[in-house]
């Protein structure tokens, strides 16, 4: 994160990459540019060439490099970064489906996520199919049957409940449905955990989809997404990412840049905070349930697949107050360290609302089945000192 894919002796000697702040790129004659072109248009490269820069819409050496250092992570073949995380979402999305399809999803996903593909898929004619939350793999391939499914779409751990889902579980059952011609995308969006604490490649997804304005940004300063995965998998997005213009910037990407040099410090000192958080919050008696990957034990359901499947159990943590939405807004407005806003994954922790805010647009009945209740709390830990966090919410539960 620190130098690859750049070397200062390309750039004046400069320690860090210049920001290319450039619209369009000069040719050194038409034959270049007729090349270049075609091989925007996807004509195969001869050994050893690369594709030229041309427009900063298709290509540009900053956003190249940071593309370049995500794919390290997961050791993916590559990455495409996007205006933002739901740029990202909705481009794969068209990229990949069509109508006709069907998208089978988990829930609860992010609000943003859940208006794209329950409402705005279905009028482009692409069927949504809620994947229940507990489900043997014959339940799951019996989802699918006399329905063309193009993409399994998995949110683990789920916003804001921290539910996981099984990856390889999915990716068995999208083997299972490949039928010579096709076989379903396994898409798995990582922003909670990865690529840190969790890796969806190394488990069978085609895709690992990122907010990348949370952990990736981790200031609160940017707004960015980002997809890694195969070359198959990413290539029909980069074309769509062409034409939608749904491609970042050059100054944030260099933020972006900037930022994954702390990556792995951040999250774990924001995991290791939300730990001590998690077991405050465990023993409070106006708290009703704590839901946080590092507090699972042997013998809860989800247990095993932490272990597979995780790294680490990140920084983010649902509670439960007992109440309802009276008693969570009195917490969350005598919070004082601790910000009041939406997001995640910055240096600073926030807290909001869930019910009312981040997943105000998802159907009640839906919500509340997923455990996205009246009294449902998101914290979503920073870096600050833990006795200063501890101490902050020990005095707003106070006026609980």
């Amino acid at each position: 994160m620190m130098g690859y894919g750049y070397r200062p002796e390309w750039s004046e000697g400069a320690l860090k990459p210049p920001i290319f702040q450039t619209s369009t790129f000069v040719f050194s004659s038409a034959a270049e540019g007729k090349r270049f072109f075609e091989l925007a248009h996807g004509a195969d490269p001869e050994p050893g060439e690369r594709p030229g820069l041309i427009y900063s819409r298709l290509n540009n050496p900053g956003i190249e490099i940071v593309e370049d250092r995500l794919c390290v992570w997961e050791r993916a073949d590559r990455a495409l970064t996007f205006a933002s995380g739901m740029a990202a979402i909705a481009t794969t999305l068209l990229a990949h489906l069509r109508p006709g399809d069907t998208i089978l999803h988990t829930s609860p996903v992010y609000g943003g996520t859940d208006h794209v593909i329950r409402r705005i898929l279905p009028e482009f004619g692409i069927e949504p199919v809620e994947i229940p939350a507990a489900t043997t793999e014959e339940r799951f391939v019996a989802l699918a049957r006399d329905r063309r499914v193009g993409m399994i779409y998995i949110e683990t751990p789920a916003n804001p409940t921290n539910r996981l889902f099984d990856i390889a579980l999915a990716r068995r059952v999208a083997d299972r449905l490949d039928d010579g011609d096709r076989r379903p995308l396994v898409v798995v969006d990582n922003t909670f955990l990865g690529p840190v604490f969790q890796r969806p490649l190394d488990h069978g997804a085609d895709l690992s989809l990122y907010s990348a304005t949370k952990y990736l940004g981790g200031h609160s300063d940017l707004i960015a997404g980002a997809v890694v995965g195969t070359t198959e998998a990413i290539e029909p997005i980069a074309g769509m990412r062409t034409f939608l213009g749904t491609m970042l910037d050059p100054w944030t990407a260099w933020l972006l840049m900037r930022s994954l040099e702390t990556l792995d410090l951040r999250m774990h000192r924001a995991a290791d905070n939300a730990m001590r958080v998690a077991e405050m919050l465990a023993g409070h008696p106006k708290v009703q349930t704590v839901r946080y990957l590092g507090l699972l034990r042997e013998g809860d359901p989800q247990y095993d697949l932490y272990r597979r499947q995780c790294l680490g159990p990140g920084s983010v943590i649902a509670v439960e107050l007992d109440g309802g939405e009276d008693e969570a807004y009195r917490f969350l407005d005598h919070l004082g360290l601790i910000h009041l806003a939406v997001s995640l994954g910055g240096t600073e922790s926030l807290a909001e609302h869930p019910a009312t805010m981040t997943h105000a647009g998802v159907d009640p009945a839906v919500r509340e089945a997923d455990g996205v209740t009246a009294g449902l709390v998101r914290l979503a830990i920073g870096v600050e000192h833990v006795d200063d966090l501890l101490a902050d919410i020990s005095k707003a539960l106070a006026e609980v």
